[in-house]
């Protein structure tokens, strides 16, 4: 008997999608199908926890700008 699984859709940029990838590689939990370089198909269940994981990723990796010096 065929089983189906909730998913949505997600499209984004290859960069986002690779860290999503890189996600799902721990536990294989996160992706049903990889579609193309910007769009995946995830488990409903788990999209607010992608954002949160995301979120997290993006916060680490997020440089501020640095003023820039006067040279008087």
């Amino acid at each position: 008997m065929p089983r189906a699984i909730r998913g949505v859709l997600i499209q984004c940029e290859p960069a986002i999608k690779s860290i999503i990838v890189h996600l799902d590689s721990v536990n294989n939990d996160i992706i049903i199908e990889d579609l193309d370089e910007q769009t995946l198909v995830v488990k409903e269940n788990m999209v607010q926890l992608l954002k949160q994981k995301l979120e997290d990723r993006l916060k680490e990796t997020y440089r501020p700008e640095e003023p820039l010096a006067d040279s008087d």
